[in-house]
């Protein structure tokens, strides 16, 4: 959300309303006002950003918090720091003196962290350490990064990249597999080129490279409030009960089916630029794939095909549903939920992925598509061997 109140004689002062998220964007040169709300914000890795009002940044940011232990990309309410406060306020003095109106107390100010913890920090490792590797680094175990990361969330990220297939230990050194180097063409967070590499398998790299460009942008809907039953009835003919990942594709279809219409946009409530955008991401995923020599070709109707593709990639995060009508994370066995914007939010399905983790009141599974048990034993076995088991007993 970004606000400028403008207009008036050139000596009027001017007031400034920002998010905190989007740097100098909306910063008029005359503002010499600005309002800093309580700080709350949602920021997320690849997602889009929930805020409230803020003129010089004191809404707080979502973090990827414990995403580094556990490999899971969890977005959470954080307190910005003090750095960041003070960084917005100076908004308000760029050409005169003004002043800066912060919206919660001296004490919950005091109480702010110095600086932002660094995002090598707070985040998976995982792409990290594929892309070093990658290059030729030599020793990535032992990498000397500016603000280190723990050497928990440097082996966490590593036992990632071993399940999906992309390193292996090999005479006390940790190596790139072929399909890791393939992996590392991409991008993209390990998970996603993954899928991508496996879906000529599945006879789907079409519908995976759309999917994967769908989230890897923001939100391509946008649902008004005021107009609740009009987005609901706009969407219920796109949605499956298949899951949010279907539900997105057979919007991207009909999308192209209509050329792109920017009538048919505001008619089913469908950010029309963030939908081109994912048609270039779709465009240099698409060559990536071409110089790779992956076969290309769609699967139709067999949506099946795209679903067990997706739990072969994304199987790390799986979610199973329990007796008490709640679900578990497979690979931290934590308590989530499957959030109310998703079209399963009044299904119970016996088992999902998920594409994110929303720390709000509750944890959130965000964006979720239908799987089968057995396409998740076929991914990953032993582990799946394992983590079913525990769940079960």
């Amino acid at each position: 959300m970004s606000l400028l109140c403008s207009g008036g004689t050139a000596s009027s002062r001017h007031l400034g309303v920002h998010d905190g998220a989007g740097g100098d964007r909306g910063s008029g040169e005359d503002v010499s006002r600005h309002l800093q709300a309580r700080p709350r914000r949602l920021r997320g890795h690849g997602g889009s950003a929930p805020v409230c009002i803020s003129a010089s940044g004191a809404a707080a940011q979502g973090v990827p918090a414990g995403s580094q232990d556990s490999g899971l990309e969890v977005l959470a309410v954080q307190r910005v720091s003090k750095a960041q406060a003070w960084q917005r306020a100076g908004r308000a003095g760029r050409e005169e003196s003004g002043f800066c109106y912060r919206l919660y107390t001296e004490q919950e100010f005091d109480n702010f962290l110095p600086m932002t913890v660094p995002e090598i920090q707070r985040c998976n490792l995982a792409g990290v350490m594929l892309q070093l590797m990658a290059l030729g680094i030599p020793d990535v175990m032992n990498f000397d990064f500016m603000s280190k990361p723990s050497p928990e969330a440097v082996r966490s990220a590593f036992d990632h990249l071993e399940l999906l297939g992309a390193v292996e230990k090999r005479e006390g050194q940790v190596l790139l597999t072929p399909l890791g180097k393939k992996m590392a063409s991409f991008p993209l967070e390990p998970r996603y080129a993954k899928t991508i590499l496996l879906s000529p398998e599945y006879s789907c790299s079409e519908e995976i490279l759309s999917i994967v460009s769908l989230l890897s942008v923001d939100t391509v809907l946008y649902n008004p409030p005021a107009r609740r039953d009009d987005v609901l009835a706009a969407r219920k003919k796109f949605m499956t009960s298949e899951g949010d990942h279907m539900t997105l594709l057979n919007i991207y279809r009909a999308f192209k089916k209509v050329s792109g219409n920017k009538e048919w946009c505001r008619e089913n409530f469908v950010n029309s630029r963030n939908m081109g955008l994912v048609k270039d991401v779709q465009a240099q995923l698409r060559d990536i794939c071409l110089k790779l020599n992956l076969k290309l070709e769609s699967c139709g109707s067999d949506t099946a095909s795209v679903r067990r593709c997706l739990a072969h990639g994304m199987f790390l995060n799986a979610a199973e549903l329990q007796l008490d009508g709640g679900y578990l994370a497979l690979d931290t066995h934590q308590p989530v939920t499957i959030h109310p914007s998703s079209v399963l939010f009044q299904a119970k399905p016996a088992y999902v992925i998920f594409n994110e983790l929303l720390h709000t009141s509750r944890c959130y599974m965000r964006d979720l598509c239908l799987v089968d048990a057995d396409w998740l034993l076929e991914a990953a076995p032993e582990y799946f061997g394992r983590k079913l088991h525990l769940t079960r007993t």
